[in-house]
């Protein structure tokens, strides 16, 4: 299906230029401090202790961000745009506080916990508004703008936390979210109205068995992450896929469903696409521990591992940007090469990021150019790959689908921030630690997690077919 393309000159012009930059101004603020966390967590460790749970800050970030994407909707129907932006910006300063005050890694999770819900709402409101404020020939546009606010983050979110942490004051790094947060709610207050219309039509019973599956599945592997014992490893994934089989089922069975109807049927274009997106972020979640390994392996200090780390999402963002635009066989293209960019930027990471280089730039090169490309490889088609799961559902599945963008995609960054914690802890982070637990980690992580795109290649070529 194909739309009369929409210019950049029509989003950012007249009174869509406001709504687009309070709608972008969310997802900036939520992944700004996702980069300030990830640039600043090793120096948290190195203070609070928790290497173990090193990868439980983006796990139970991201599994509270899911809860807070499903209740979006009765959100704003129950409370309208303002509201439901302020009750996230409370949350996300709560948080953000605890995470300022954090005395132990537990304090830490749980202010990570809080900023994950706030932020879900942030991230999911911006998704949902898009198709309620503008023209359908600008949801392209106005998706690769918002994704395009990572960008941003690469630039905003390192440069804070390294700055920060090579000052030995990370926790000022989460304190000074909070001012910034109550500006931008502000804005909010000045552009949205009370109530959309959209926004007073009804939503249905909350999926809580769903969620309560879907949040079981990935502490179950969460869970089993924490053991270096690949028995225990092996068994947290088996319950997760038991759990996520559950799942299904009752998206089959039940009334009240997770994802638009028929969404994981086999003949369904949803399926296709839903996989694509989830294979792709799973994929880039290997970025995790990058900051750590970098400055473990590499001797970089925490500014500058920031900064390097970010380069997924530069890539992310500027071919986004480029792609956007795209009609036609373009998009097909986009689609399908994507993966397959991904894929060679995990395979020159999964040889380069081990070696123990302290500095080498040659080495540091080829990790540069690795991590690019994944970025760049995501950012190929996914404007087009969410516009696609809106144009494809009904008019009347339409608040279910946008919601369900952000799940699917905050679901997989759980998942593959979980699998990666369990790669590092089987690859031996922790045990024998060090630069040669550290080397060894990183090869797990990134052999084992390329075979994510690589599967999002044939999962591409379904999308193209069913269009």
């Amino acid at each position: 299906m194909s739309v009369q393309e929409g210019s950049w000159g029509d989003l950012l012009g007249g009174k869509n230029l406001a709504l687009a930059v309070a709608l972008s101004g969310g997802v900036a603020l939520h992944a700004i401090n996702i980069y300030i966390a990830t640039t600043v967590l090793p120096s948290v460790v190195n203070e609070i202790g928790g290497l173990d749970l090193y990868a439980w800050n983006t796990t139970l970030f991201v599994v509270a961000s899911i809860l807070g994407s499903a209740l979006t909707a009765r959100l704003l129907a129950s409370s309208g745009s303002r509201r439901a932006y302020a009750v996230a910006a409370l949350l996300f300063i709560i948080g953000s506080l605890g995470c300022a005050f954090a005395q132990s890694m537990p304090m830490m999770l749980a202010g990570r916990a809080l900023q994950g819900l706030g932020g879900g709402f942030l991230f999911a409101l911006c998704y949902a508004m898009i198709y309620a404020v503008f023209d359908e020939k600008l949801w392209p546009r106005a998706m690769a703008l918002i994704s395009g606010m990572w960008g941003v983050a690469t630039l905003l979110g390192p440069a804070v936390g390294g700055i920060f942490a090579e000052m030995d004051a990370w926790r000022a790094a989460f304190g000074m979210l909070v001012p910034v947060t109550l500006l931008y709610m502000v804005l909010v207050w000045l552009v949205f109205p009370a109530r959309n219309h959209e926004e007073a039509t009804p939503v249905g019973k909350l999926p809580v068995v769903q969620l309560l599956l879907l949040t079981a599945a990935v502490m179950a592997v969460s869970t089993g992450s924490m053991s270096s014992a690949p028995v225990i490893n092996i068994a947290g994934v088996i319950v997760a896929i038991v759990l996520i089989l559950f799942l299904i089922r009752q998206e089959f069975t039940s009334e009240t469903r997770l994802l638009p109807r028929n969404a994981l049927r086999f003949n369904s274009p949803l399926l296709a696409l839903y996989i694509t997106i989830g294979l792709l972020v799973i994929g880039m979640t290997s970025e995790t521990f990058v900051p750590y390994f970098l400055q473990v392996l590499h001797g970089q200090t925490p500014l500058l591992s920031g900064y390097l780390a970010a380069l997924m999402a530069a890539g992310w963002t500027v071919s986004e940007i480029w792609s956007s635009g795209w009609q036609s066989r373009g998009i097909n293209r986009a689609i399908i090469s994507g993966p397959m960019v991904v894929l060679v930027g995990m395979v020159i990471l999964a040889f380069s990021l081990p070696v123990h280089a302290q500095g080498d730039w040659t080495v540091l090169s080829f990790i540069c150019l690795g991590l690019a490309l994944v970025g760049f490889g995501i950012g190929l088609g996914w404007p087009h790959l969410l516009t696609r799961i809106l144009q494809v559902v009904p008019d009347e599945d339409q608040d279910a689908a946008a919601t369900s963008i952000t799940t699917v995609q905050l679901f997989a960054t759980a998942l593959g921030s979980a699998l990666a914690g369990m790669l590092a802890n089987m690859g031996g982070l922790t045990v024998p630690g060090g630069t040669e637990g550290s080397s060894s980690a990183a090869m797990l992580i990134f052999a084992i997690m390329a075979a994510a795109p690589l599967l999002a290649i044939f999962s591409a070529k379904k999308v193209i077919v069913r269009q």
